[in-house]
């Protein structure tokens, strides 16, 4: 449980920053070995090395540490693995990883984001318009942050909304670290075999969605197991990054009533407060691990091939080399080239759906509710492989 998991250095925050000895690596020695949940681990702190080895997909490989056995874990046999891992981007190097985003790329382009922009819009309202009819106080998480980005996604993807109660609470199970590995095992097969079904009636009836283009278009290329690895990465990022995102950088603004004022009143400074918020807060802690596949040279150290190297992101986008004063929230300067999105061919696909929704959302918030404070104290989520909040209660 939480009270006794200890949390690797690459997760502590003290709120919106993090700790202070993350910070004492990137600013000393920039690599250090550490033990995570996954096992032994090298570091990696520094903004120009962490952009190295996110953007070096021969010599970083994301496909090899797939093949690791958690600790505590139960054993799976390489037919098992390569279900699990079948349609999850994440888990290949080029060129599978290649052959995979090629089909899904177009549907996330700038363009197509715009085109959802009015039904974002619409979705964000009603939101509002329920909170504005219930009245204060409200609890921010649960009453627009995780539901605006979950009614996206599931319209998106084809899944109906309806079932989105037990994807968030199996998601909310499977990135919580404090949880026994056995058990988080569980929860993965239990989100597999809901996808599975999913699949099944999309594959049987294909609608105008994403993944029942999928099946129209794609259908001979993509085996059922891909699809299920499609739609569940897919499903579990569009809901549980942007959702953070929304309930934290509503605190962070909260907190600096000045920049608040700027992204309400002025339309121009909210693409550039999205960016910033994106890099200060830095809500995924690390995205997926890697394994040298030949001997590397990080930060002065000379690493052999076959050793796993996590990318600490939070101490990457605080490094002076990337921004000055790093540790100050400002929205004015937008914080172009931050790696909240990663960076390199495995730079999050959603990227583009993330910024419109914080872009509609952030300020529809403010501009409906001036008035709006923090009502009670706010629980952050420590444990989780995505940073945000447990709860946010508001009033206005």
């Amino acid at each position: 449980m939480a009270e006794t998991a200890v949390l690797p250095i690459h997760m502590r925050r003290d709120e919106f920053d993090p700790a202070p000895e993350l910070g004492e690596v990137r600013d000393g020695e920039g690599l250090r070995h550490i033990e995570t949940p996954f096992g032994p681990a090298w570091m990696v702190t520094r903004y120009a090395d962490i952009r190295e080895v996110l953007g070096d997909a021969g010599r970083f490989s994301n496909a090899r540490r797939l093949m690791f056995r958690p600790p505590g874990g139960p054993e799976l046999t390489d037919e098992e693995i390569a279900r699990l891992r079948a349609g999850n981007l994440l888990a290949f190097d080029p060129p599978e990883h290649t052959r995979l985003r090629k089909l899904l790329s177009r549907e996330f382009t700038l363009r197509r984001m715009r085109r959802l922009e009015p039904r974002i819009q619409e979705i964000v309202d009603e939101h509002l318009d329920a909170m504005e009819r219930t009245g204060p106080p409200a609890d921010l998480v649960a009453d627009f942050a995780l539901p605006v980005p979950s009614l996206v996604i599931c319209e998106l993807l084809g899944v109906p909304y309806s079932d989105r109660e037990g994807f968030q609470r199996r998601t909310s199970r499977l990135l919580d670290i404090s949880l026994p590995t056995e058990e988080r095992m569980t929860v993965q097969r239990e989100s597999r075999d809901y996808m599975a079904e999913l699949v099944a009636r999309v594959r049987a009836d294909p609608d105008d969605a994403l993944l029942g283009m999928l099946v129209r278009e794609h259908g001979d290329e993509l085996t059922t197991d891909e699809l299920i690895g499609i739609a569940g990465l897919l499903l579990i990022a569009g809901h549980e990054t942007t959702s953070n995102m929304l309930g934290l950088g509503t605190l962070a603004l909260l907190r600096h009533p000045d920049q608040l004022a700027l992204v309400r009143d002025d339309p121009a400074a909210v693409g550039p407060a999205v960016e910033e918020l994106l890099r200060w807060l830095s809500i995924v802690h690390s995205g997926t691990t890697k394994t040298t596949t030949t001997e590397v040279e990080i930060a002065g150290h000379t690493l052999p091939a076959g050793e796993t190297v996590l990318c600490a992101l939070p101490a990457g986008n605080r490094d002076a080399a990337l921004v000055e004063d790093p540790d100050r929230l400002d929205v004015r300067r937008g914080a172009i080239g931050h790696l909240a999105f990663g960076h390199g061919v495995h730079h999050c696909l959603g990227a583009p759906l993330a910024r419109m929704e914080m872009q509609v959302a952030f300020p529809a918030l403010l501009r409906r509710f001036p008035g709006l404070a923090v009502a009670d104290e706010a629980r952050f989520r420590s444990f989780h492989a995505i940073y945000g909040m447990e709860t946010l209660p508001v009033t206005w």
